[in-house]
């Protein structure tokens, strides 16, 4: 009874007013599975007003603004910032970092003690990220800190941001996952730290919800190193000993057998009962923890991802190698130290220290396999660091099927914390070797044993028999067991939705490793068009382009085969000569490289009779070293250390600059015929040290009317080697075949005169010819024509016909003339007697025997003109003309 009077009383209060435009907002709903959603009316305090607008249909989900426009919600348009505010479009910026923004979330566990235990939130429950006004700092501690952001996008976007990364020893890491918690592997996880202040990072989104990690974690493991480290913790002195412990001051080793907790294993594997890491089966994945199944529509992504370096992996094995005599030594040359694997003291500084890392073959997705083109097979990513006074260097080299290692890449001196990725291109037993030597002084001793080289994670792709970290999507095929994984055809990409198959859209090449939505179709660069399974663009040797006066057609098919050219000698410091020898295909063959550059270097170890391992390189365009026979011994050249300089074609244009890569006119002598030079721009995947973003090559060709089809090469004058700063080679080809093909602008016709009746219209080239090809000149023409001579006889005799008819219809007309204007003038005379009252005349006019045809004697003469003139006057208003007369007695005229 109380609750309802209290509810009665309360109805009977003050009714509730309209509300006002100032008391609610508007807002959309949840988009349906249409696409659509409506937009309704929120107050801003529920309760004070009533009266809402009704909810209305809403924009598209997918509608958006552009940049520098907003979304009037009112009428739901886009409409334009007012002056002196900024919209970013369809994005979304945080620059204030007083507080944590909304949708932000930060998380801290310890990666040193297991997760599931209340120690592990106790101890590092206040490691966060903080915000701090201007930016938000990470933690500094052992713990591991992650910032999250969670986004739904409607269509493909980006995020960037700026960070500040100088401290080496906190690993820095940022990924994106999608709603299947799959982490976008064509990015690079581990950031590169800044040594330059700010610096910029950007990566591409997918479509749909996409998380983004920010996660940092410190680690001091100088104080104790295991060698393992299992469920009892032990401590043995590292090997070789170089200390004394009996010595004053020195230190004991800690006590044996303390209990602590498993570190997290690697991933793709799991911990057994007995606190050991085992392989994941296939068909599922893990982070180090608990093995998962895949979710249904995916498939694992097998590799090895090594980056808890608690025990050295079963595939892998160190020693050390003599620096003086070259002989192996029974010492470990690398310690696992929990967050990264170091480099041990050694016997001597200038000894090798070897780490070594064994794949048995590699099983990349069935769209790259039948990509014939796609050398690459798989990928080896590993972050290093290397902390040295002194001279030292660290070797990665690479064998295949046991054979002689192979130098990659050496890194010199001191070096931060980065990445480093090479392209796998064979399907064979690979062994990576990482070799560390602190100075190449032959000098025994130890004086430099604070100098290391630290690798804090390898990562190898599509790995035979290797293990997931994650499941990726792939598509479905339906069978009586339901639907499974199959591969989808070269050149179709999978739509994540529904797992079917599309095929790119013309003139778009696939990532092959990334077959993920429409946006995984790359378009091809200008010039350029795709091959029939989409893996990469080419030209087909020709190429047109629009001029104010005309369009060139160009036909560089005399140019497709495959050319070399060698650069100027150049001299060891010992005075060996050597040659920098280029090869060169420069379009056609539906895209596929030519050119070959080989390392024929023998291997005295292998008998005679044995294949040995010979390195190549197919590319559009390769380098090798050619050391000429004089220098050898040998009949033939040597070659050796093959690089690619193009293994993909960017564009073919006439501007100087595609895609950041430049091709610049003065390093060349100045084009003179008017004809802009067509240049063909490529990049190669090689990343160096010094190239960063790999090689790339450009190619000018152009158009020598004097030279022959196959023309003539050339480099650049100021740099012999074909390049200035050992990134960008530039090359310069002058040939008739690049001239533009012959049109009807290109000629023109010389008419003959007429000679005996016969006259020759003659085409010839305009000079100087610069066309080649296309079409031919059109067949002399032969018209039958007159001669002057001809045209003037009947010119005259024309004329003088014409002078006579005019003067007989001149006579003709004039004696007619006469008759009638006596008959006419006899009329008149008449005419005036009947009127006038004067008597009868006697006789006529005409007396007998006078003759009626005898001239009349007027009393006035007149001209032609005048008589036809008096013809020609108007009669009087009574109808009669008016005819003057003059008297006999000359007196004045009279008019009848």
């Amino acid at each position: 009874w109380v609750g309802t009077a209290f509810q009665v009383t309360q109805a009977a209060g003050p009714e509730l007013h309209a509300c006002k435009e100032s008391e609610y907002h508007y807002e959309y709903t949840a988009c349906d599975s249409t696409g659509s959603r409506w937009r309704v009316a929120v107050p801003h305090t529920p309760g004070l007003c009533t009266s809402l607008p009704d909810p209305v249909k809403g924009t598209e989900c997918s509608f958006s603004c552009k940049a520098g426009e907003f979304l009037d919600m009112k009428d739901q348009s886009c409409k334009p910032c007012a002056e002196g505010r900024y919209s970013l479009g369809t994005g979304i910026r945080f620059d204030e970092w007083d507080e944590l923004p909304h949708g932000f979330a930060s998380l801290s566990t310890n990666m040193e003690i297991e997760d599931t235990t209340t120690e592990s939130t106790e101890n590092c429950t206040a490691s966060k990220w903080v915000p701090l006004g201007d930016y938000i700092s990470s933690n500094t501690d052992e713990c591991t800190a992650t910032l999250m952001y969670a986004v739904n996008l409607k269509q493909s976007g980006s995020v960037n941001f700026e960070y500040y990364y100088p401290d080496s020893s906190i690993i820095f890491e940022f990924f994106v996952q999608n709603d299947q918690c799959q982490p976008n592997v064509d990015d690079s996880r581990w950031m590169k730290t800044t040594e330059k202040g700010w610096e910029f990072h950007s990566v591409e989104l997918n479509r749909g919800n996409n998380v983004l990690y920010w996660r940092t974690t410190a680690f001091s493991v100088w104080s104790k190193v295991s060698k393992p480290v299992l469920t009892q913790l032990m401590y043995k002195w590292a090997q070789p000993k170089i200390c004394g412990e009996d010595l004053k001051g020195a230190v004991k080793l800690p006590a044996s057998g303390v209990k602590t907790r498993c570190p997290p294993c690697n991933p793709g594997f799991f911990k057994t009962n007995n606190s050991a890491c085992e392989p994941c089966p296939y068909g599922s994945y893990s982070n180090g923890s608990d093995c998962t199944h895949c979710p249904a529509g995916t498939e694992p992504a097998v590799g090895f991802e090594y980056k808890w370096w608690n025990t050295l992996p079963s595939n892998m094995e160190t020693t050390v190698l003599s620096g003086i005599n070259f002989e192996y030594k029974g010492m470990t040359g690398w310690e696992v130290a929990g967050d990264h694997i170091y480099t041990a003291v050694g016997a001597s500084d200038n000894d090798f220290m070897i780490l070594t890392l064994v794949v048995p073959g590699f099983r990349p997705p069935q769209s790259v396999m039948a990509d014939t083109e796609n050398k690459e097979m798989a990928r080896i990513t590993f972050v290093f660091e290397t902390i040295c006074s002194v001279n030292c260097e660290l070797y990665f080299m690479v064998g295949v099927n046991s054979r002689t290692n192979t130098p990659v890449e050496t890194w010199k001196g001191s070096k931060g914390k980065q990445s480093y990725t090479y392209i796998i291109e064979e399907n064979a037993t690979m062994s990576f070797t990482w070799a560390f030597q602190r100075t190449t002084f032959h000098e025994t001793g130890r004086k430099y044993t604070n100098d290391v080289a630290k690798i804090y994670s390898i990562n190898v792709t599509n790995v035979m028999d290797g293990v997931a970290s994650y499941c990726r999507p792939c598509a479905l095929e339906a069978s009586d067991m339901g639907s499974s994984c199959t591969a989808c055809p070269a050149g179709y990409y999978i739509d994540r939705d529904s797992g079917t198959c599309h095929s790119c859209p013309p003139n778009t090449i696939l990532k092959a490793h990334q077959p993920y939505g429409i946006q995984a179709c790359m378009p091809c660069g200008p010039g350029t068009k795709s091959n029939k399974i989409h893996s990469l663009c080419y030209n087909d040797c020709t190429f047109s382009i629009s001029t104010p006066t005309r369009v060139l057609d160009y036909n560089f098919l005399a140019l497709a085969k495959t050319v070399s050219l060698a650069g100027g000698p150049s001299f060891t410091s010992k005075g060996l000569k050597y040659f920098h020898h280029f090869t060169l295909s420069l379009c056609g063959n539906q895209g596929k490289k030519m050119s070959v550059c080989a390392d024929n270097v023998t291997d005295l170890r292998i008998p005679e009779g044995e294949s040995g391992f010979s390195k190549s390189i197919t590319a559009y365009i390769c380098q090798a070293v050619i050391i000429p026979p004089e220098v050898t011994g040998y009949k033939a050249g040597v070659s050796s250390q093959p690089v690619s300089l193009a293994d993909r074609l960017i564009g073919v244009t006439t501007d100087m600059t595609l895609n950041g890569i430049t091709s610049p006119a003065e390093l060349f002598h100045p084009e003179s015929l008017g004809i802009p030079d067509v240049i063909f721009f490529y990049r190669s995947s090689d990343v160096t040290q010094s190239c960063s973003s790999g090689r790339s090559a450009t190619v000018r060709v152009r158009c020598s009317p004097l030279k022959p089809a196959l023309g003539s090469l050339s480099l650049p004058s100021t740099c012999s080697d074909g390049t200035c700063d050992g990134c960008n080679f530039h090359f310069l080809w002058e040939s008739v075949a690049a001239c533009p093909l012959c049109s009807p602008a290109d000629y023109h016709a010389i008419v003959s005169s007429c000679v005996a009746g016969i006259q020759k219209t003659t085409y010839v080239w305009r000079e100087p010819k610069l066309c080649a090809g296309g079409i031919s000149l059109p067949e002399q023409r032969v018209t039958i024509c007159k001669t002057i001579d001809f045209w003037l006889k009947v010119g005259i005799s024309a004329g003088t016909c014409t002078a006579i008819l005019l003067t007989v219809l001149t006579c003709y007309f004039w004696k007619k003339n006469q008759k009638l204007e006596y008959k006419y003038s006899k009329l008149v005379m008449n005419a005036t007697l009947k009127d006038c009252d004067l008597p009868a005349a006697d006789s006529c006019a005409i007396m007998e025997g006078e003759d009626v045809e005898d001239d009349l004697i007027f009393t006035s003469k007149k001209s032609l003109f005048g008589k036809i003139k008096s013809f020609t006057s108007k009669r009087t208003p009574d109808g009669f003309d008016s005819v003057p007369l003059k008297t006999s007695s000359g007196g004045p005229d009279m008019d009848l």
